[in-house]
C-alpha cells in the first residue's frame, strides 16, 4: 500500500514541476529578453542565447519527468531530469541571491526541494510507475 501512496505522490509532485518548467521554458523560448526583463530582472544578467538555453533545458526536464516514464521510454530520464532541475535550481537562488531577490530565493527553494523529493525517490526504491 505504502509504494503505491508513494508513486502517486511523486507522480503529483513531478506532474507540478513538470507543467511550472514547461511554462516557465516555453515563455523564455518564445518571448525576447527585452519583454522577459519586465517580469524577469535576472534576465538582464544574462545573454539572449543564455536564456533560451535555460528555457530549452526547463522545457526538456518538463518532457523527462512526465513523458518518458509514461510513455515507457528509458523511464530513468525522470530523475535525471529531477537532477537538471536541482542544478537549475541552484542556479537560479544564486543568480536571486545575488540580486537580493529573496521572495525568487524562496520560490526557487520550494522548487528545488520538490525535484530533489522526485530525484531520491525516483532513484530510489519508488521506480516511475505508469
Amino acid at each position: 500500500m505504502w509504494e503505491v501512496v508513494m508513486n502517486v505522490f511523486l507522480w503529483i509532485v513531478a506532474s507540478v514541476l513538470a507543467l511550472a518548467f514547461l511554462f516557465a521554458g516555453i515563455t523564455k523560448l518564445v518571448r525576447p529578453k527585452e519583454q522577459l526583463a519586465a517580469q524577469m530582472g535576472w534576465v538582464e544578467d544574462f545573454s539572449q542565447g543564455t536564456i533560451r538555453l535555460i528555457g530549452a533545458l526547463e522545457v526538456l526536464a518538463a518532457v523527462g519527468l512526465v513523458v518518458a516514464p509514461l510513455l515507457g521510454i528509458a523511464p530513468v530520464l525522470a530523475p535525471l531530469a529531477a537532477l537538471g532541475l536541482v542544478l537549475l535550481m541552484v542556479g537560479a537562488i544564486i543568480t536571486h541571491a545575488r540580486r537580493h531577490e529573496v521572495p525568487m530565493v524562496v520560490v526557487n527553494l520550494v522548487l528545488l526541494g520538490l525535484a530533489v523529493v522526485v530525484a531520491v525517490g525516483r532513484f530510489g526504491p519508488e521506480q516511475f510507475a505508469a
